[in-house]
């Protein structure tokens, strides 16, 4: 299998240095209070096209034969690597075309037909994307350009490393977001050659991790099934290139659920004032929980925020989610009496355990609900976990019936 060296790196740094964004490395004084060492952001939402993909497509696209640019190049992605892909082709002077499931966001899909790409939307997965670009490539003798699984490809995305080595010299520990491994696999290769001493993480959601089960078989295992909002680490089977190399170097993948992706993307938010996709935000995620956060880990400690494009859409409910687990959104199925006054009683209780009602609504219907009674769905705002034990202690010490849904 095709392996990467600090030469290969060195060389694409000096290939991408006229083209790519120096990325700034940015402390978070909230991380580091939870994790009790100096922890700092790379903020690859800041690159080119919003992630850190150009720097491993370019890196490919540039190094093909000029024969090979003629006849342009072919990728399947959801997004990120699309848009990478795009642009790179672009900057170069060639055509690309891009197989993109048909449920792909509808801002990726503009982004990277903006970028100068034709764009086709096939099959419900990027499995089945993959298929009709390989068959494309196979038809055009266009060059498909793998999102991660191409030595190029790592080598690109182990520039990350190299700019953290210049910005934090004395980093201990790297937090690397991992899907297919490119990333993962990069820094890596970079610090084990340059940096042998620092640590690199990798971390994946839970509900779309191949790579635990893949370390333990000693091979790529196909994830037999995906379900996550960070789709742009949601990749079934780990890539051989990239596997080689994270089986060696990597230590430790932890994986790291819903609930903490969301509230991590509303801390980048919050505190950091960054626009982070839930992918970009799975290193955070990490230090919020006790994967990491529990650990003595060696500082200073660098995350990769690997990505910043996500659908305003989801923002608005990842928002929501990060909220309701952050437990500063409650909302509940209360049971009221069906009366006069019963809904300002209830609404009182509310507003003297200092809650703020966001949303309000009633029903008379229901099997479950007796003739006299009716069900007040409810949804307010709190200031906390504990403050939101508080409102629901207070509505059952009044006597009402709650069921609280997030």
């Amino acid at each position: 299998m095709d392996s990467v060296g600090i030469e290969q790196v060195e060389a694409a740094a000096r290939l991408l240095a006229p083209v790519i964004r120096r990325t700034p490395t940015v402390g978070s004084r909230v991380l580091s209070e939870r994790v009790g060492t100096q922890v700092l952001l790379k903020c690859e939402n800041l690159q080119r096209t919003g992630s850190f993909k150009p720097r491993g497509a370019y890196n490919r696209i540039a190094n093909l034969p000029a024969a090979e640019r003629a006849r342009g190049v072919v990728a399947a992605s959801a997004g990120n690597h699309a848009q990478g892909v795009a642009w790179s082709a672009a900057e170069l002077g060639i055509s690309s075309t891009v197989f993109m499931p048909i449920g792909a966001s509808l801002p990726k899909l503009v982004a990277t037909r903006a970028y100068g790409a034709e764009v086709h939307l096939v099959g419900d997965t990027i499995d089945e994307s993959l298929l009709a670009a390989q068959e494309f490539a196979e038809r055009t003798g266009a060059t498909l350009i793998h999102p991660f699984d191409h030595p190029d490809i790592v080598a690109g995305q182990a520039t990350v490393a190299l700019e953290i080595l210049e910005q934090v010299p004395e980093v201990g520990t790297v937090v690397v977001p991992t899907g297919g491994g490119g990333l993962l696999a990069g820094i890596a290769v970079a610090l084990h050659a340059l940096a042998p001493h620092v640590e690199v993480i990798g971390v994946q959601a839970a509900e779309a991790a191949a790579w635990p089960d893949s370390l333990t078989a000693g091979r790529p295992v196909r994830v037999p099934r995906m379900a996550t909002m960070a789709d742009g680490i949601a990749v079934g089977l780990p890539g051989a290139v990239p596997f080689a190399h994270v089986a060696e170097l990597v230590r430790e993948i932890v994986t790291v659920d819903e609930d903490a992706l969301s509230k991590a993307l509303l801390l980048c938010l919050e505190r950091a004032k960054l626009i982070v996709e839930p992918a970009g935000a799975a290193g955070v995620a990490a230090l919020l929980t006790p994967a990491l956060r529990d650990r003595d880990l060696t500082g200073p400690v660098v995350t990769v925020l690997s990505g910043g494009n996500i659908d305003p859409l989801l923002l608005t409910r990842v928002i929501g989610h990060g909220l309701s687990a952050a437990g500063r959104y409650l909302a509940m199925r209360v049971t009221i009496a069906d009366r006069p006054g019963a809904l300002s009683e209830l609404l009182g209780v509310v507003g003297r355990a200092g809650a703020s009602v966001v949303d309000v609504a009633h029903s008379r219907t229901g099997m479950w609900l007796a003739v006299d009674e009716v069900e007040v769905s409810l949804t307010v705002e709190t200031r906390g976990p504990a403050h939101r034990d508080e409102v629901l202690d207070s509505l059952r010490d009044a006597g009402f019936r709650v069921r609280a849904e997030l």
